[in-house]
């Protein structure tokens, strides 16, 4: 097989490359290792920034988006028993979404697939070859056969456990990791939300979220430790633990039926470069952020729209500038999105080892954004989404 661009992981990166190069007439062909139903089941992020759905409604994928999509013109960080709206549009005159991770596969592959654009799900990567070369290679499995797929280039959009990023030599990449001390145990309710905005709850016993998916589904998760055991909590002990922390006392939090249930250990990851010859990563292939300050899926939108620019500047005018600077470029927005994550994630959770001098520097901390306009407006431009840096 011979296309321009290979495209490695039918996730939200890999496939958003994918129409933005065929917008561009730039062919490409995805391989995905599971199959679609596994691909459009997966729960996963739920929060898109301004600049992702500007993005998504810009290549004309966003007609369900806007119609099912829950418009936040705000937030809350609870401590102290106290809630403490941010304002964001107001702040910074843009919103946020919330539009589950899975629906906006559903609405690329589906688009994929009607424009006629190849995707071969249950496609195994094995391996790459010739990245240095003028026509890299990935060899793969597919339909009980060994194949090859040719291209100009690579694009490993394959997520943190794909095969693209150990396919680069250990001695070429730098690897900045940091692991929490946490967990989140999240849940999937059949219940109506108990606010039409998220909010954010530091608590002595740990953090929680309460968000949502739709006006009938609610998202909620709980700081756990990373090794827990799921088989521990029962849905009335998650129901207690969530009413608790929320400081519910008038029962408003409503209990409906738990759909899905999963313990998600939290970190901070960056591969650098993302670049290695003609093999490209975009997405959680190069970094992974804790969920916090939802950046993963926005930062991975984020990564392919410059690839795709330099790949349109290469296949047009011959120039490799932007190519060579893909890496520089992106990596600027992905160590802002590492400290605002990381900000969020360190003000908001209780630490094991945690003086109670630390406690109530975090506590300082949240009166501090909560009462200064400044302070709200930083968090505000970090959740919204940092502007786009101009190609």
């Amino acid at each position: 097989m011979r296309t321009q661009v290979a495209i490695v992981g039918a996730g939200p990166a890999g496939l958003l490359l994918s129409h933005l190069l065929k917008r561009n007439g730039i062919e490409s062909v995805i391989l995905e290792n599971r199959s679609r139903r596994y691909v459009v089941q997966r729960v996963r992020a739920g929060l898109l920034e301004q600049g992702t759905v500007d993005l998504m409604t810009e290549l004309g994928l966003a007609d369900r988006l806007h119609r099912k999509g829950l418009v936040h013109e705000g937030l809350a960080l609870r401590f102290s028993g106290q809630s403490h709206r941010i304002p964001l549009t107001e702040l910074t005159g843009k919103v946020v979404t919330i539009y589950g991770q899975n629906e906006v596969m559903k609405d690329l592959i589906d688009a994929r697939l009607a424009a006629g654009g190849e995707i071969l799900f249950e496609a195994e990567a094995k391996a790459l070859e010739g990245r240095d070369s003028k026509t890299p290679r990935v060899r793969f499995r597919h339909n009980g056969r060994d194949d090859e797929l040719t291209a100009d280039f690579i694009a490993g959009c394959d997520g943190f456990h794909g095969m693209c990023r150990p396919a680069i030599p250990a001695d070429a990449l730098t690897i900045y990791d940091r692991e929490y001390p946490f967990a989140w145990l999240g849940i999937l309710s059949e219940s109506p939300p108990i606010s039409h905005e998220l909010i954010y709850v530091h608590h002595a016993r740990g953090f929680a979220l309460f968000t949502m998916r739709s006006p009938v589904l609610s998202r909620l998760y709980l700081q756990c430790t990373p090794d827990e055991d799921i088989a521990n909590w029962p849905d009335a002990r998650i129901w207690e633990e969530l009413h608790l922390r929320l400081g519910d006392e008038g029962g408003k939090l409503a209990e409906g039926k738990v759909t899905q249930k999963a313990i998600t250990p939290m970190r901070s990851f960056v591969a650098a470069p993302m670049r290695h010859g003609r093999l490209f990563l975009a997405g959680d292939a190069a970094h992974i952020v804790p969920p916090t300050g939802a950046k993963g899926l926005n930062l991975a939108a984020a990564d392919v729209r410059v690839l795709a620019g330099a790949l349109v500047e290469y296949y047009r005018h011959g120039r490799t500038d932007l190519l060579d600077r893909y890496s520089d470029i992106c990596l600027r927005r992905v160590w802002k999105g590492q400290r605002f994550s990381w900000w969020m994630t360190s003000m908001l959770h209780r630490f094991e080892d945690q003086l109670e001098f630390d406690r109530q520097v975090q506590l300082a901390e949240l009166d501090y954004v909560t009462g200064s306009r400044a302070a709200m407006t930083a968090l505000a431009e970090n959740y919204v989404g940092l502007p786009f840096e101009e190609l």
